[in-house]
């Protein structure tokens, strides 16, 4: 058996092997994050099967991550390479280990700021709030990302790995520590990291960067290094405090086809569901789906056909700020950006 492998192993080529080997790093990241969350909840009482697992496992993970990675490497990278060539091979004569730092802070930083805009830009918030959307954050949700994003950040990290020639190997193992380390700060750990938290960022800060708190829509926007956040006045770690609500302060889809539409073109649901009797087929059918596979949806639902989403108007989009009870009226979202209505970064820093 051991034979076997030791074969099928030497027969990869160098990228083949390295990946062989952050696989397996990868799925015990996940084992030991899941027994971190059991053990020491940063939020009690979070269950394993949260509002939206399978959709950040199955279209996310899975699907999304499937074809884009096609898309990216075999329709954008590729293209690049071979019209570029050797020109830019500026790395290729270092070592590994330097060229993976290289890239992992260069790409943190460019992370850092590209985050921040698309807090601060209405247009470019659409491609990021479905990252935002989920109510119940744990090591998974950090894979819920709108389709442009993805293709934006993963272009711009991967490209010029291989542009200035880099070992092919440094692909996967930067691609293992952007996951592994994407599942630690959205992981529901309660981790106090002290004076580490300057430099390192963790789920201390980036579970209130996910909170629907108005003083954190500004606010942590780093990934890997905290120090960006602290270096440019956006960081915001309240002692002694936690988020009380995660998530939007609107209304959003909770199935992958209408996030994606609802970034396109705002609309009600409810109001489709009654002039549509497709779109509430679609509904019924993403709702028995959800009960086969154990995710909790109440009868009513399913026989109703279409989601009724937490909290009352669904027709009309909450604006932060408005007071309780307050109906703006409108017969459609109107939907803000966080740069709309949440506090300056000055008033942070």
């Amino acid at each position: 058996m051991l034979e076997t492998i030791s074969r099928f192993y030497d027969g990869l080529s160098p990228v083949g092997r390295t990946t062989a080997i952050t696989t397996p790093i990868l799925l015990l990241a996940v084992v030991v994050l899941l027994v971190l969350e059991r053990k020491y909840p940063y939020r009690k009482g979070l269950p394993f099967f949260r509002e939206g697992l399978f959709l950040d496992l199955f279209w996310y993970t899975l699907v999304q991550s499937y074809f884009l990675q096609i898309l990216i490497f075999g329709f954008i990278i590729a293209p690049l390479a071979k019209h570029f060539g050797a020109q830019f091979h500026w790395v290729s004569s270092w070592p590994v280990a330097a060229q993976v730092g290289f890239f992992v802070v260069t790409h943190d930083f460019y992370i850092y700021w590209f985050h921040r805009f698309q807090h601060n830009s209405a247009f470019f918030w659409r491609t990021h709030e479905a990252h935002h959307s989920g109510k119940q954050v744990d090591w998974l949700a950090g894979s819920r990302s709108h389709i442009v994003e993805i293709i934006i950040n993963q272009t711009i990290e991967f490209a010029p790995i291989v542009l200035l020639g880099a070992n092919p190997i440094v692909v996967p193992i930067k691609a293992l520590i952007d996951a592994v380390w994407g599942m630690y700060i959205h992981a529901n750990v309660d981790v106090h990291s002290g004076k580490l938290q300057y430099v390192i960022n963790g789920p201390e800060m980036h579970l209130w960067h996910h909170a629907d708190h108005e003083e954190v829509y500004f606010a942590n926007f780093s990934t890997k290094f905290a120090v960006w956040d602290w270096l440019f006045g956006t960081a915001y770690l309240p002692e002694g405090r936690k988020p009380i609500r995660w998530g939007l302060p609107y209304a959003f889809p909770k199935d992958y086809f209408l996030q994606h539409a609802f970034s396109v073109h705002r609309f009600d649901e409810g109001a489709l569901a009654e002039k549509s009797a497709l779109f509430r087929h679609y509904h019924g059918l993403r709702f028995r789906v959800l009960r086969w596979v154990g995710q909790r949806v109440p009868a009513a639902k399913v026989l109703q056909g279409w989601d009724v989403p937490d909290g009352a108007p669904e027709t009309v989009a909450r604006r932060p700020g408005d007071a309780p009870g307050d109906n703006p009226g409108a017969a459609a979202p109107v939907i803000l950006a966080p740069a709309e209505s949440a506090q300056s970064v000055s008033a942070l820093s």
